[in-house]
Formats: C-alpha cells, structure tokens, sequence
C-alpha cells in the first residue's frame, strides 16, 4: 500500500515570524516540498498564530498542487475560517495554549458532540475531516461516532520511546499499539489512517511497515534537516525512509 508523505512547514514560519520578516517564504517552502516529491503540505493554524497566519493559509490554498491539511482546534472561529479557505482536508487538534506543540491526541470521547459539530460542518464544506487522537481503541470508537473520515494516531510516545536504545521493549510495544489501532480504524470502522508527532527519519520506517497507515504527516525534523542540507534533499530523504519501511 502506498505511503504518502505530508509535510508539516509550520516552523518555516516560526523562522519568519521570529524577525517578523516576509522571508523565509512559506510558498516558496511549499513548492520546493511538492518538486521534491511531497504528496501533500500541513500547517498548523493555532489560536495564537505563533506561527502560522491565516493570509499564509489561504495563500497555499491558491498555490498547493497536491493536498492541503490544516490542523486547528474545534472552535467556531477555526472552522469558519476553514470553511471559506476550503483545503482538502481539517485535521482537529487538541490545543493548549502554553504548550510549545501538540502535546497529545484530542479527547474525542469528552468533547463528543463539539467534535461531532465541527465534523458536520467541515463535511457540508466538502472538506475531509480528520481527528488528531492517541493510538487508543475508545478515541477510535469515538471518531467514528463522531462522523470523521480520517485519524491521525499520535506516535509521540512511540517517538520519544524510540530515542533511548534502552527502550526497546516499550517502543516495540508502543509499536503494536499503534498497529492495532490502525487495524481497528481501518478494518471495522473504515476510517482513513494517518500518524505523526516526533517521527524522524531514525524512526519512521517501522512505522511505514503498519500496514493500514497511509499517510504521514512530519514537519520539525525535515525543515530541521533543510536548514543543514536544503528542502528538496530533507524531503526526498524523508520519502525514502517512508518508502523503504525499515523495522528499527
């Protein structure tokens, strides 16, 4: 099954909003992702706009060629500006304003019918709607009784897991979770399957060999990586490391 990669340019931004500069260009950053073999681009729209903006979001929906996620949070303002931007697919979010990034999946669960609404309305837009949640079976039950059509399953445990060599029995296990819940999204809900959060190109090929995940969605480590070699060899690297579906 084909792996597709999205590119998170959030913190291309953070370089430009740091000097509250016109560059580096987020188009720019975009097109040069797309060139290298980007399936799609992501970006963050957070309440507190540390990084992206929303001219930038719907600057890339007139530029973007392949597929448009914006990830945000479930409130009304979000989804109306998602609304009249019209990228290809929302991403749902949890959002704590202090944190420095996502630090988990959405509670699907507690926050049902809020999710649920923002779903309807993403989903009358002919916008595809997706929730950010951790690998757990109850977050899954509740996507789909949520009406979304996609999870991304949060692999920031697994990540960090993985960074220690003396983990390897709890990134092995934090692995099988993360299977089994693709299998159960994908086989008995029917639910599209994607993961992201803290993946690099160290660990992302044991990932990519779970089956029922298709799509990829990493941002800090590539544009960390372009800084050093440039973008079109951080996003070709990233795609060969999806594609080779290397166990550790």
């Amino acid at each position: 099954m084909t792996k597709r990669l999205n590119v998170n340019i959030d913190h291309v931004a953070t370089v430009r909003q740091a000097r509250r500069a016109s560059e580096p260009s987020l188009i720019a950053a975009a097109m040069l992702c797309e060139h290298s073999g980007a399936d799609g681009i992501t970006i963050h729209l957070r309440g507190d706009r540390r990084h992206i903006q929303d001219a930038d979001l719907f600057l890339l929906k007139q530029t973007v060629t392949t597929y448009l996620n914006v990830e945000m949070a479930t409130d009304e303002e979000m989804i109306a500006i998602a609304i009249q931007a019209q990228p290809d697919a929302v991403t749902l979010v949890a959002e704590n304003p202090q944190e420095i990034t996502t630090e988990g999946g959405l509670d699907v669960r507690s926050s049902l019918a809020a999710v649920r609404r923002a779903i309807e309305r993403l989903r009358a837009a002919n916008i595809i709607a997706s929730v950010f949640i951790d690998p757990d079976r109850d977050q899954i039950a509740a996507a789909h009784e949520a009406c979304a059509q996609q999870v991304e399953l949060c692999t920031a445990l697994y990540s960090e897991h993985a960074k220690h060599h003396a983990r390897a029995a709890q990134r092995q296990k934090e692995w099988r979770r993360l299977g089994e819940a693709a299998e159960l999204a994908a086989s008995q809900y029917d639910l599209s399957v994607a993961a992201g959060h803290g993946l690099t190109y160290r660990n992302v090929g044991a990932v990519a060999t779970i089956e029922h995940i298709t799509e990829f969605n990493i941002g800090h480590n590539i544009v960390a990586r372009a800084v050093l070699v440039g973008m079109e060899r951080a996003v070709q690297e990233m795609r060969d490391a999806v594609h080779q579906r290397r166990a550790w």
